[in-house]
């Protein structure tokens, strides 16, 4: 599991001309799924996402009571080694990918941060002013 974390003052999801999330002071999570990602992964990567002391004043989201947007984005698992075009075959289907995602903002929800999240598998519009900036990438 791959996560790419934004510091952001808000970020907003858009899908097919509707809002679908949006956060003000928080975190934009953009997350990749791979083939053998499961409960040990989804459980590293919400304690991060929820205890990283980054945003403003060293807080983590939990200190600051902010909030994590999340989006699937399985284009985290590209493969451009070889070619110009890139290879998917890193990133986990649908079907094992989605459970998964939904399980990390069920785990995030649960230390009490607030999440909005974008729609799996949609085409996306996401939008967000990048606070510092700070961009982190996790692997789990």
């Amino acid at each position: 599991m791959r996560a790419v974390l934004q510091r952001v003052s808000h970020a907003r999801v858009e899908v097919e001309g509707q809002e679908a999330g949006r956060i003000d002071e928080g975190l934009l999570a953009l997350v990749g799924i791979t083939h053998d990602d499961g409960p040990e992964q989804v459980a590293t990567i919400a304690r991060k996402i929820c205890e990283l002391r980054i945003l403003e004043g060293e807080r983590s989201v939990l200190d600051a009571g902010a909030g994590v947007l999340v989006v699937s984005q399985f284009t985290l698992y590209a493969d451009v080694r070889k070619g110009r075009r890139p290879s998917w075959s890193g990133a986990a289907p649908g079907p094992v990918a989605e459970p998964l995602i939904q399980q990390l903002i069920a785990a995030i929800r649960e230390r009490g941060v607030p999440v909005e999240e974008g729609r799996f598998g949609a085409h996306m519009q996401v939008s967000l002013t990048n606070d510092g900036p700070v961009t982190i990438l996790l692997e789990a």
